[in-house]
């Protein structure tokens, strides 16, 4: 038996922002100073490091719940299997549902048991719950969902990632910029084809750095001091996740027995472009070997970083051949890789 990803759905939402949309925001420094540089230097400068030109927000009328269902009818049509069947419902997400003008976070019920509502699945045994890992969330639930099958209790699982960041940014904040929604699904099974997950890797690291991401003030101080968006200390991210992603995706690889030159596709977590860069080139560092062409598909240059839709969104793209350059085969060795708040990473050697 093996542990096999047998179905993939997205939902990029249909409004574009892109950064010229960001000129005429009032950027302010964490103390509420206004910075020297205008908007069209700060945009310059922050599309040079992330990458990023544009990003996807949901429409007003929809929620994180709902874009995971919609992810999540895809990969069940794809994987062409009766959701009924399903054991679990692995919903990864970090903030709930929030309504469009809102910052308050509704998750009750939560959003893997709207998902089964929305799916109309009448099994009582198909459970179904929700994961706040940060943007790892959605490789974390495939980890679990692994779990299960192997355990013997499951036979089919669906795990989603969604985000609608949009709706928890300060718009005084010019990481306010790095944000985006969207939803990923895939669908896990137990089948007898070859390949599937072969290791995976995981860990936390709280001891220090737990708050690099976290629930802050605006950087307006003439506005509600009680509301709380998202924060971030983005050198402090960067610097972690070059320390600690790039050894986490070894020991994973190296548990799988598969050598570093069967690994035909890195999917990273879509959280910087640069980022991303020097994570790869740290990884092929440790095996002393050359960096591939076409290894890391990217999609965040159109899609901006929608935390833990960002991976399984990129799979589904490049199975389904929407992805320049980039095709997975069978018998590819790839690997899912994460980083966030937490802070947690981890990664997954797969062969497709």
């Amino acid at each position: 038996m093996n542990i096999k990803i047998t179905g993939t759905g997205s939902y990029i939402p249909p409004v574009v922002k892109t950064n010229a949309g960001f000129k005429d925001y009032t950027f302010l420094n964490n103390d509420g100073s206004k910075f020297e540089n205008d908007n069209t230097v700060i945009i310059e400068k922050f599309k040079a490091i992330t990458g990023i030109s544009e990003r996807r927000y949901v429409g007003p009328e929809i929620s994180s719940s709902d874009i995971g269902f919609f992810a999540a009818e895809k990969a069940i049509n794809d994987a062409n299997i009766d959701p009924e069947t399903l054991d679990y419902i692995i919903f990864a997400h970090n903030f709930g549902d929030v309504k469009h003008n809102s910052i308050q976070s509704d998750i009750l019920p939560g959003l893997a048991s709207r998902v089964k509502h929305l799916l109309r699945i009448k099994n009582p045994k198909c459970v179904a719950y929700d994961i706040l890992f940060g943007c790892p969330g959605w490789i974390e639930g495939v980890i679990q969902a692994q779990a299960f099958i192997k355990a013997g209790i499951a036979k089919k699982c669906l795990v989603i990632g969604s985000e609608t960041l949009s709706r928890v940014i300060d718009i005084h904040d010019r990481d306010a910029m790095i944000f985006s929604d969207g939803a990923g699904a895939t669908i896990i099974e137990a089948t007898d084809q070859t390949g599937g997950i072969l290791a995976h890797e995981t860990a936390s690291y709280t001891y220090d750095e737990a708050f690099y991401l976290y629930y802050g003030k605006t950087n307006n101080k003439a506005v509600d001091s009680e509301t709380r968006y998202i924060k971030m200390e983005g050198r402090k991210i960067y610097e972690f996740g070059l320390k600690h992603v790039p050894s986490a995706m070894k020991s994973a690889l190296d548990a799988s027995g598969e050598d570093i030159s069967a690994v035909k596709k890195i999917f990273i977590h879509q959280a910087n472009e640069k980022m991303d860069e020097a994570i790869l080139k740290r990884f092929y560092r440790l095996y002393r070997t050359e960096i591939p062409e076409h290894i890391m598909p990217m999609s965040i240059n159109k899609l901006g970083n929608s935390s833990v839709a960002t991976v399984p969104t990129l799979l589904d793209l490049v199975r389904h051949n929407k992805l320049e350059n980039h095709e997975l085969n069978q018998g590819d060795v790839i690997i899912f890789a994460s980083v966030g708040a937490g802070m947690h990473i981890n990664a997954i050697i797969y062969k497709y």
